[in-house]
């Protein structure tokens, strides 16, 4: 009587299987960390010397741990770092140093404005992602739900921190003087407001 073994392939991941999409969806917010942490790291350079400048640089800090941490969750899971989809996301990081900030070779205090909502928009990004992985943390013995939650809780507190500098930076740049009137301007109410981080 022949023996024979039995010798099936094992199983591929298909594009709808949650593990591919997972998979997925982790690299996307990997590259975007990427992306993100060049951005605040040349925000923090520009305010250096300024009150927003230890901010800054302290958040530049805390977003690369984020993005360690997440690495360390994609190795729990098993999940490959998709090396195309970094280099993607440097490549918008370095498209987004030619954003329009109504100067050609010098920053405005609308250069401040705009960083700083991109910055929050990928903080906010990034508490979605732990809200996410936390929420999986459940039913995934992987997944340590208290960590994810620490993540979380850092991230609001990030969005935060990045909400009052965004105010500010409007304040200098948007607001017109108090009291000015628009058809008849008062002397020196028609000058550029003074950026109190931007050079």
């Amino acid at each position: 009587m022949e023996h024979t073994t039995d010798r099936r392939p094992p199983m591929k991941r298909t594009a709808q299987d949650p593990r591919h999409l997972l998979g997925v969806y982790l690299n996307d917010h990997l590259a975007g960390a990427g992306a993100g942490i060049a951005l605040v790291k040349r925000t923090a350079r520009a305010h250096r010397g300024t009150d927003a400048g230890p901010r800054l640089a302290a958040l530049a800090g805390e977003i690369s741990e984020d993005r360690d941490s997440l690495r360390e969750v994609m190795m729990a899971l098993d999940v490959p770092a998709n090396d195309l989809r970094m280099l993607l996301g440097m490549a918008v990081a370095q498209a987004g140093r030619l954003k329009p900030n109504g100067r050609l070779l010098s920053r405005s205090p609308l250069s401040d404005v705009l960083e700083l909502e991109a910055i929050r928009l990928g903080v906010e990004g990034n508490k979605e992602l732990w809200r996410t992985l936390h929420t999986l943390a459940r039913s995934d013995p992987l997944l340590d739900a208290e960590a994810m939650g620490r993540l979380l809780a850092r991230a609001e507190r990030q969005a935060d921190t990045l909400e009052a500098l965004r105010l500010a930076a409007v304040g200098r740049a948007l607001r017109s003087a108090p009291g000015a009137a628009p058809a008849a301007p008062r002397h020196g109410a028609g000058r550029a407001p003074k950026a109190g981080w931007a050079s």
